[in-house]
């Protein structure tokens, strides 16, 4: 995983949280970047809001496990903080 890898996750999220955090092409770009990285934690935990987002939270808890996370607050509350982790990587 590069710093790279996670610019293009923090771009995407951000153009998914303009987007209001809804399914849509924004959604799929995430969750595809997520799906490609899997296994390394920053996007272990991505791909839990993914699924979060989505309303299957069955996946989404599987994905926090994978990730050592856990959910924090609203939608826009943790991905301010996984931002925030996520630059400092």
């Amino acid at each position: 995983m590069s710093k790279s890898d996670l610019s293009t996750l923090i771009d995407a999220f951000d153009q998914l949280a303009d987007a209001g955090f809804t399914m849509g092409a924004e959604w799929e770009t995430v969750h595809n970047i997520c799906q490609a990285h899997e296994g390394d934690k920053p996007f272990d935990w991505g791909h839990a809001l993914c699924h979060r987002i989505e309303g299957d939270d069955w996946n989404a808890d599987y994905w926090y496990r994978r990730a050592g996370k856990k959910r924090i607050g609203s939608i826009g509350e943790e991905w301010a903080a996984m931002k925030v982790e996520l630059t400092v990587a």
